[in-house]
Protein backbone atom coordinates (compact mmCIF):
# COMPACT_ATOMS: atom_id res chain seq x y z
CA UNK A 1 0.00 0.00 0.00
CA UNK A 2 1.29 3.52 -0.87
CA UNK A 3 2.08 5.43 2.32
CA UNK A 4 -0.60 8.07 1.06
CA UNK A 5 -3.41 5.97 0.82
CA UNK A 6 -2.86 4.59 4.67
CA UNK A 7 -2.31 8.13 5.50
CA UNK A 8 -5.98 9.51 4.14
CA UNK A 9 -7.38 6.48 5.94
CA UNK A 10 -6.17 6.90 9.25
CA UNK A 11 -5.50 10.98 10.44
CA UNK A 12 -7.52 11.20 12.71
CA UNK A 13 -5.66 8.18 14.52
CA UNK A 14 -1.96 9.99 13.45
CA UNK A 15 -2.94 13.17 15.56
CA UNK A 16 -4.45 10.67 18.44
CA UNK A 17 -1.55 8.69 18.67
CA UNK A 18 0.56 11.57 18.77
CA UNK A 19 -0.92 13.37 21.43
CA UNK A 20 -1.46 10.40 23.85
CA UNK A 21 2.25 10.48 23.73
CA UNK A 22 3.03 13.86 24.85
CA UNK A 23 3.61 15.32 21.23
CA UNK A 24 1.58 17.81 19.18
CA UNK A 25 1.64 19.58 15.48
CA UNK A 26 1.77 16.00 13.35
CA UNK A 27 3.15 17.23 9.97
CA UNK A 28 3.87 15.10 7.28
CA UNK A 29 6.62 15.79 4.00
CA UNK A 30 8.57 14.13 1.87
CA UNK A 31 7.12 11.97 -1.11
CA UNK A 32 3.84 11.59 0.31
CA UNK A 33 3.14 15.45 1.03
CA UNK A 34 4.30 16.05 -3.03
CA UNK A 35 2.28 13.04 -4.51
CA UNK A 36 5.29 10.77 -5.18
CA UNK A 37 5.06 8.36 -3.00
CA UNK A 38 5.46 4.76 -3.97
CA UNK A 39 4.62 1.15 -2.47
CA UNK A 40 8.33 1.50 -1.20
CA UNK A 41 8.33 4.68 0.48
CA UNK A 42 7.93 5.75 3.76
CA UNK A 43 5.76 8.25 5.50
CA UNK A 44 8.01 11.12 6.96
CA UNK A 45 6.51 12.56 9.79
CA UNK A 46 7.40 15.66 11.92
CA UNK A 47 6.47 16.33 15.13
CA UNK A 48 7.04 19.07 18.32
CA UNK A 49 7.71 17.74 21.40
CA UNK A 50 6.52 18.94 24.63
CA UNK A 51 8.35 19.02 27.78
CA UNK A 52 6.84 15.93 28.79
CA UNK A 53 7.28 13.94 25.69
CA UNK A 54 10.98 11.53 26.06
CA UNK A 55 12.49 9.80 23.08
CA UNK A 56 10.40 6.48 24.08
CA UNK A 57 7.66 8.57 23.33
CA UNK A 58 9.02 9.19 19.70
CA UNK A 59 9.89 5.32 19.34
CA UNK A 60 6.32 4.64 20.32
CA UNK A 61 4.72 6.83 17.91
CA UNK A 62 7.00 5.17 15.36
CA UNK A 63 5.92 1.90 16.12
CA UNK A 64 2.18 2.84 16.57
CA UNK A 65 1.92 4.04 13.20
CA UNK A 66 4.20 1.56 11.38
CA UNK A 67 1.94 -0.87 13.09
CA UNK A 68 -1.57 1.15 12.56
CA UNK A 69 -0.45 2.12 8.86
CA UNK A 70 1.40 -1.04 7.41
CA UNK A 71 3.89 1.39 5.70
CA UNK A 72 7.51 1.82 7.10
CA UNK A 73 7.27 5.77 9.40
CA UNK A 74 9.98 7.81 9.96
CA UNK A 75 9.27 10.56 12.99
CA UNK A 76 11.71 13.23 12.99
CA UNK A 77 11.12 16.35 15.00
CA UNK A 78 12.40 19.97 13.66
CA UNK A 79 16.35 19.86 16.24
CA UNK A 80 16.45 16.17 14.44
CA UNK A 81 16.56 17.88 11.03
CA UNK A 82 19.68 17.97 8.68
CA UNK A 83 20.65 21.56 8.60
CA UNK A 84 20.72 21.20 4.67
CA UNK A 85 17.14 20.78 4.15
CA UNK A 86 15.85 21.79 7.96
CA UNK A 87 13.86 25.00 6.36
CA UNK A 88 12.90 23.61 3.65
CA UNK A 89 11.22 20.81 5.65
CA UNK A 90 9.65 23.58 8.25
CA UNK A 91 8.22 25.42 5.20
CA UNK A 92 6.47 22.65 3.40
CA UNK A 93 5.35 20.84 5.92
CA UNK A 94 1.45 20.20 6.06
CA UNK A 95 -0.83 19.50 9.14
CA UNK A 96 -2.14 15.89 9.49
Amino acid sequence: MKPSTAYQQHRDAIRQIVERHHAKNPRIFGSVLHGQDTDASDLDILIDTTEETSLFDVGAIRTELTELLGVEVDVLTPAALPDRWKMEVLNEARAV
